[in-house]
């Protein structure tokens, strides 16, 4: 059974990891979908996968903490397919650094990318889901973005903050019925940790209180984000669904 059957995906960074996975599974559930990343080249490879299996996918080259950028890709996806269900706000960077070594750039730089660029996604889809009388907006924060780790202190920051913001949208948006939930995923198996899990020390710290001792696979997190997508979500909005392994409960 298809459980995204006529709707349209926004899907952030997911030319890779958690967002490559989501484009592939909304994809599969019928979901047309519209793969926003910088990457082109990594969206190319991952919209041939979506369409060798007869479905519909899209690429547009999105900065997300670009506020034309955001105006644009809307824009598209009202030409293109003339509505949009749900926005999967995936795209984002990490920081592992002693707090008193990170620099005012780096710090700006995390929160532009992470905070900035849901606050932006939510701003500008709301509209487009609102003529369709609904719609569904997934943000991803982490199991960081609920307690803290040491040398992660502006990455727990975003991500804490994506978990706030994401409730108070949820009260804006509930007007409209709009749902919006947050994905706290635990350490994932990607392209961007792999070199994280080389080392010893950092994979002892994230999988040493991880009940299941073992990483995400991204897929694990896209199930998750595929229920919120649908209608089988339909009485959660503000709620932040925890996919770690067990992490935050030890």
């Amino acid at each position: 059974m298809k459980r995204l059957e006529d709707k349209v995906a926004i899907v952030t960074g997911g030319a890779s990891g958690i967002g490559k996975a989501t484009a592939k599974l909304l994809g599969s559930h019928g979901a047309k979908v519209i793969i926003a990343d910088l990457n082109e080249q990594q969206a190319t490879n991952v919209i041939k996968e979506i369409t060798d299996s007869g479905n519909i996918a899209e690429f547009q080259k999105l900065d997300i903490s670009d506020e034309a950028n955001w105006i644009n890709v809307i824009a598209f996806a009202k030409a293109t397919f003339g509505r949009l269900d749900i926005l999967v706000n995936v795209a984002g960077v990490s920081l592992l650094k002693p707090l008193v070594e990170t620099t005012s750039e780096e710090f700006d730089f995390v929160v532009k990318i992470n905070l900035k660029g849901a606050f932006l996604g939510m701003k500008h889809v709301v509209g487009l889901m609102q003529e369709n009388g609904s719609g569904s907006i997934i943000n991803i924060s982490s199991s960081l973005g609920i307690v803290g780790a040491p040398n992660q202190s502006v990455y727990t920051a975003t991500k804490g903050g994506i978990r706030l913001l994401t409730k108070t949208a949820a009260i804006e948006f509930a007007a409209f019925n709009v749902r919006v939930n947050s994905v706290h995923p635990g350490f994932t198996e990607t392209d961007m940790t792999k070199d994280l899990i080389a080392n010893e020390e950092v994979k002892k710290m994230v999988l040493g209180p991880t009940l299941l001792r073992r990483p995400a696979q991204p897929e694990e997190i896209a199930n998750g984000i595929l229920f919120l997508a649908s209608d089988e979500s339909s009485y959660m909005t503000g709620s932040e669904l925890v996919i770690d392994g067990g992490y935050t409960a030890s």
